[in-house]
């Protein structure tokens, strides 16, 4: 069984009234005061609103998560730079 990955998620008003969702990974660091995350998932097209882009957002990164790890077929979002 491969191991849990730190993963989160939010939303980025990148211009007024629009909303990207974004999922985001835990950076290896030694830092016990603080967590760095870096993007590695993000969504194409902008949403109307915040509400609307965080329930996109979750629903993708359900469609991320299987029982035998991350299914990347079933996923619609914009890998990001690293």
């Amino acid at each position: 069984m491969p191991g849990l990955r730190d993963i989160a998620l939010t939303v980025e008003e990148r211009d007024k009234n629009q909303f990207f969702w974004v999922i985001l990974e835990a950076l290896p660091s030694d830092a016990a005061e603080a967590i760095h995350y870096s993007g590695i998932y993000c969504a194409a097209n902008p949403q109307a609103t915040y509400a609307n882009a965080l329930v996109m957002g979750a629903h993708q990164l359900r469609k991320l998560a299987d029982p035998d790890g991350w299914a990347h077929s079933a996923f619609h979002g914009l890998p990001m730079g690293r």
